[in-house]
């Protein structure tokens, strides 16, 4: 059997996979605070058929050997989490981190999910929910007479209520940051989940301890460019049709040779 037919077949998951995370970032290129994906590829491991440095005499060794490849395969999908720009909505309850940083979510079961989509909004107890309904963390609960909402860069909150003439502040909004981000584990819903890879949630004040600060009435919008995407998707496409040329071209090959016996 050729070999070349196994090596192009497995270009052709390894580029049928980078198509799939360029649909995905096209797909999200109007989600708020969505950090597009990349594939990393590496290749296969080789059949060594000569040595390099072996011995071709008692005096001389071989300066290349010969070794054959076996494919490529696509060994990780990471998240690159640069800034995406800063877009301007007026509601009080939108906050966009410039800087480093993730909200803390509590999720339904009572574990914690982090996201950087900070299109907040109330629920039916005056808490601040994401769009899924899921509670901010540390929770801050708008009361009903609040007139206006105030949020400062490193996350006060208060509130001017009717009949008062000083503002209340309410609780602070923290942000958490992580050693390696790109660890974080994507589970959808614009949220992400701690990992091993990483490593332990580091809370603490917007703007301090290397943490971003809060933008009110602003929100992050997605990383993706949409130019750098188009052109990602028809290299990954040329590669697939030359992956799918070798293929041909292989079996054609072996047709040849088996005519000739």
């Amino acid at each position: 059997m050729n070999s070349a037919l196994w090596v192009a077949k497995t270009g052709l998951d390894a580029q049928q996979t980078r198509m799939n995370m360029v649909s995905n970032n096209l797909a999200n290129a109007n989600t708020t605070a969505f950090k597009r994906g990349r594939a990393a590829f590496e290749d296969l491991m080789y059949q060594n058929v000569r040595q390099v440095g072996g011995q071709t005499t008692q005096e001389t060794l071989n300066p290349s050997g010969l070794s054959k490849g076996t494919g490529v395969r696509v060994v990780s999908t990471e998240k690159l989490f640069n800034q995406g720009n800063m877009i301007q909505t007026e509601n009080p309850l939108d906050l966009a981190i410039e800087g480093d940083g993730f909200f803390e979510i509590r999720l339904p079961d009572g574990s914690q999910a982090y996201t950087r989509d900070g299109s907040f909004q109330l629920n039916a107890e005056g808490e601040v929910v994401t769009s899924s309904g899921y509670s901010l963390e540390p929770g801050i609960q708008i009361p009903p007479d609040a007139e206006s909402v105030s949020i400062g860069s490193d996350g006060t909150v208060s509130a001017k209520l009717a009949g008062q003439a000083e503002p209340v502040q309410l609780g602070e909004i923290q942000l958490t940051r992580f050693i390696n981000p790109g660890g974080l584990q994507a589970r959808g819903e614009n949220l992400f989940m701690e990992s091993a890879s990483s490593g332990p949630p580091q809370p603490g004040t917007p703007g301090f301890d290397g943490l971003g600060m809060l933008q009110q009435g602003s929100l992050e919008s997605s990383n993706v460019n949409v130019v750098e995407e188009l052109v990602n998707m028809i290299e990954t496409q040329r590669a697939y049709e030359i992956n799918s040329k070798a293929i041909s071209s292989a079996d054609q090959m072996l047709q040849f040779t088996n005519q000739q016996l």
